[in-house]
């Protein structure tokens, strides 16, 4: 019989600053930012030596992401809402009459349809789940599960 176990991940330096305008209907919100705290959770079963994960893989993956966010504008990049173009140097977006041009050393552009918190989230977790897998054999990864957690 296999038994789940969970860890829990969070800290002072597991967090980023960041800017966005999420989409809220067919409205778009005026641009602002928020302070983040992120918290990650892995379940799994225990591996042969009695782990579900390594700590320091996964605090080193979460502060990698927070670092690629930390004071950048979050740009949702498969908004169905948004026009969103690179430009040379440049991210260009569009909403109606509306129009933004960022440095692209000021973006971290995500491949998520919307810059919610749970959108956010799920992009780390899904960074925490490819470096998970990383080096794992396929029957230990199934069993991992990650859920990352926003708080601002």
């Amino acid at each position: 019989m296999s038994v789940q176990r969970h860890v829990t991940v969070q800290g002072v330096r597991l967090r980023f600053a960041a800017a966005h305008m999420a989409t809220l209907g067919a409205d778009l919100e005026p641009l602002h930012g928020h302070n983040y705290r992120v918290r990650c959770r892995v379940e799994g079963d225990l591996t042969a030596d009695r782990w579900v994960i390594d700590f320091g893989v996964l605090k080193r993956v979460l502060r990698e992401a927070c670092e690629a966010l930390d004071h950048r504008f979050l740009l949702q990049t498969r908004s169905p809402l948004l026009d969103v173009a690179e430009d040379g140097a440049a991210w260009v977006v569009r909403f109606g009459a509306r129009e933004y041009r960022f440095p692209a050393a000021d973006v971290a552009a995500l491949p998520i349809e919307n810059t919610t918190a749970e959108l956010i989230a799920e992009w780390i977790a899904d960074r925490v789940d490819a470096a998970l897998t990383a080096g794992r054999s396929e029957e230990h990864t199934s069993e991992l599960q990650s859920l990352a957690y926003l708080v601002c």
